[in-house]
């Protein structure tokens, strides 16, 4: 599998090319275009309880599309909901993904549900986060372009909660607020993770609560 990223940062678009009998799960909604020769197939993965999990705890549909390629191989364009990035991971151990940032993955990779626990609690992603595990590329999206950290042992690193697109299992982290309660209301600043390496953690260069909180005040009232 060969996976290129086009028109980057803005509204990026992966170009999926797939070898004899290749395939590649992604989430419904992605799938932009396709050539000849690549089957569909809808269904439930990982069975009815992973598939619930990812749905009501993760935030990801409840069915997954698996398109494979025939004999003479085929090509699929893949691209998330919002405008922004998309990032290739060469999985080779667990990885912690925000809710709606997973676009597509091969067929070695599996998604599930962790529960984040207090962590991340008082993140807008909620209590659970996607775990994708096993090996092969996984791709991930984020609103604006992504921005990859690599954090040696012992290195900390500071994210906005709202910002945080995924990091490596066993990467250690805090969420607390930044500076005192009239710095956490009145500043702009909310939340933030205090990160401690080793490991890698993608991060998003827009969030988007701070856009809703820019644009619902400008949406036309209703006069009822």
């Amino acid at each position: 599998m060969d996976v290129k990223l086009l028109f980057q940062p803005s509204y990026t678009m992966a170009n999926v090319k797939l070898s004899a009998s290749e395939e590649i799960r992604a989430e419904s909604g992605a799938m932009v275009s396709m050539s000849g020769g690549i089957t569909l197939e809808t269904k439930m993965q990982g069975g009815l309880f992973k598939a619930l999990g990812r749905s009501l705890l993760g935030g990801e549909s409840f069915f997954m599309n698996t398109f494979k390629a025939d004999a003479g191989g085929g090509e699929i364009n893949l691209a998330p909901a919002l405008p922004g990035d998309m990032f290739v991971v060469e999985l080779s151990k667990p990885m912690l993904v925000q809710s709606g940032s997973y676009i597509a993955s091969e067929s070695g990779v599996e998604i599930d549900t962790k529960f984040g626990g207090a962590k991340t609690f008082f993140a807008s992603e909620g209590l659970f986060l996607l775990k994708a595990t096993g090996t092969g590329k996984l791709l991930l999206s984020s609103f604006g372009a992504i921005h990859e950290i690599i954090l040696s042992d012992g290195e900390k690193y500071t994210v906005d909660t709202g910002h945080f697109v995924a990091f490596d299992e066993g990467v250690g982290f805090n969420v607390r607020r930044i500076g005192g309660m009239k710095s956490t209301l009145f500043s702009g600043e909310g939340l933030v993770v205090d990160i401690t390496g080793p490991g890698r953690i993608l991060i998003q260069s827009r969030s988007q609560d701070s856009f809703l909180g820019w644009l619902v005040p400008k949406l036309p009232k209703s006069n009822k």
